[in-house]
């Protein structure tokens, strides 16, 4: 009787977690499907929670999260109302595009310098810190427990001592491993420190997929450095290292720093509900807001665009834009990147633009810290160097730059990879440099990266091509 009895609780048991692994299949289905997700990233997701339900609905319900996320939907966007509009200072379609989404207008009047290595970006922030005299906002993905890192936590302690304005705005999941404890000097000094989106937290709140990957430091208000690299030994330092990363920065100073404060605000108003301060500003160099003139630009008179993505932007502007602006490249599209998966319709373009004769080329890690992104990745440069593109792999040392540009008179530097998390999930920011002498720069900085690279060549065999084309469907997952 006691077999007869286990037999049945066991095929009950089967029959109900049947049951309802499809009917939790079913739900999530449904709601994919009403989901504006692009079809690469629905049909990855379909197949993990039809094929593996107790495995996909659980990462869903953890990762899945994008703009309709309820707690993404809490934080107000950045750009509803966000601030005056004054006639733009450029004619270009690209800046009509990204207006259309809300994106503040560009802005003249700024300086704008190009930081090449770890130990420049070191010694800039370093000044910006030193410098402040009412405000410094700062917001990283990573700040490390080493010597770096403890180096701007003791920098920062020492403004907020003085009387500064110190707010310190972290990601949860990058700055994870940071013991609090070395936080204290800065708190016990008057700064204020916060963490985006809190895994841990009661009422569980966090979403392991929406991370702040925005990297952003302002001072007073009038001068800011951004892009890529996060505060740690492995990026930034004061003395230089063959095994640093390598890295790109940019430093501004002039009106588009008010957007970049304005972006910081609504974070940490977000995180915290306290409403900051703006921060004291200097007269702004070309207050005139005169257009410049084609070709060269006047000192102090550099337009920049600062253009934000992420859950709380409405529409996807930085995604949206660089298609556009790949269907309109005539010349040239150089993309510097750590992690090339992007979405399929951004790839189709850039094919496109290289059989069209457009100077495509792509400068990767030869080997990246993500080997899942560097197996994922093969079936897309595969396919630019196919169309002719030109594909090279950095080998000195990790690249992590994220630079774009196009033709001679764009380039786009920020934190955002190129790659479906930074496009459609992470909290990022960009700046869209309108100028012929600073793309001219950094195309010299790119050339300078060829010099240290190998040409690409396909890895052939059915099998590695199989493995590739099954990886790229679950790529919008990456």
């Amino acid at each position: 009787m006691h077999e007869v009895l286990t037999k049945a609780y066991y095929w009950i048991a089967a029959e109900l977690t049947t049951l309802l692994g499809f009917g939790l299949a079913i739900v999530f289905v449904a709601y994919l499907i009403r989901q504006k997700r692009s079809p690469a990233s629905t049909l990855a997701w379909l197949l993990i929670v039809i094929l593996a339900p107790y495995v996909g609905v659980p990462l869903y319900i953890l990762f899945g999260g994008r703009k309709m996320s309820r707690m993404a939907a809490r934080k107000a966007p950045v750009y509803a109302g966000a601030a005056h509009r004054t006639a733009p200072s450029i004619d270009s379609d690209t800046e009509r595009l990204l207006r259309s989404y809300g994106v503040p207008e560009a802005k003249a009047g700024n300086i704008v310098a190009i930081v090449e290595s770890g130990e420049e970006a070191y010694v800039r922030m370093m000044e910006l810190i030193d410098e402040a005299r009412s405000t410094i906002y700062l917001t990283t993905f990573i700040l490390a427990d080493d010597e770096v890192g403890l180096a701007v936590i003791e920098a920062l302690a020492r403004k907020a001592r003085q009387g500064v304005m110190v707010r310190l705005l972290l990601d949860d999941v990058g700055s994870w491993w940071l013991r609090r404890r070395r936080l204290v000097p800065l708190i016990e000094a008057g700064g204020r420190v916060a963490y985006f989106m809190p895994m841990i937290h009661l009422p569980f709140r966090g979403r392991a997929n929406l991370r702040n990957h925005r990297k952003v430091v302002i001072a007073d208000g009038r001068a800011a450095m951004a892009g890529g690299m996060n505060l740690t030994a492995s990026y930034i330092g004061p003395l230089p290292d063959p095994h640093r990363w390598r890295d790109l920065a940019i430093v501004v100073e002039g009106p588009a720093v008010e957007d970049l404060e304005w972006l910081f605000r609504s974070d940490w108003r977000f995180t915290t509900g306290e409403n900051l301060p703006a921060g004291r500003r200097r007269v702004p160099l070309g207050s005139d807001q005169a257009s410049i003139p084609t070709g060269r630009d006047r000192p102090g008179q550099t337009v920049v665009q600062v253009v934000a993505s992420g859950p709380d932007v409405e529409g996807d502007p930085l995604f949206e834009s660089l298609l556009a602006l790949t269907f309109f490249a005539r010349r040239r599209i150089w993309i510097v990147t750590p992690y090339f998966v992007p979405d399929d319709m951004l790839v189709r373009a850039l094919v496109l633009a290289a059989r069209r004769g457009v100077d495509v080329r792509l400068i990767v890690p030869w080997k990246s810290n993500h080997p899942i992104a560097d197996l994922a990745r093969e079936g897309f440069i595969r396919e630019l160097h196919e169309a002719g593109a030109e594909v090279l792999l950095y080998r000195p040392t990790m690249l992590h730059a994220k630079a774009v540009m196009f033709d001679d008179r764009l380039a786009v530097i920020g934190s955002a990879n190129m790659d479906n998390r930074s496009l459609f999930l992470n909290y990022e920011v960009a700046l869209y440099v309108f100028s012929t002498e600073r793309v001219a720069e950094v195309a010299r900085w790119v050339e300078r990266l060829a010099a240290g690279c190998t040409v690409y060549e396909p890895k052939r065999g059915g099998v590695r091509e199989i493995a590739e084309n099954v990886l790229r469907l679950f790529a919008p997952l990456l």
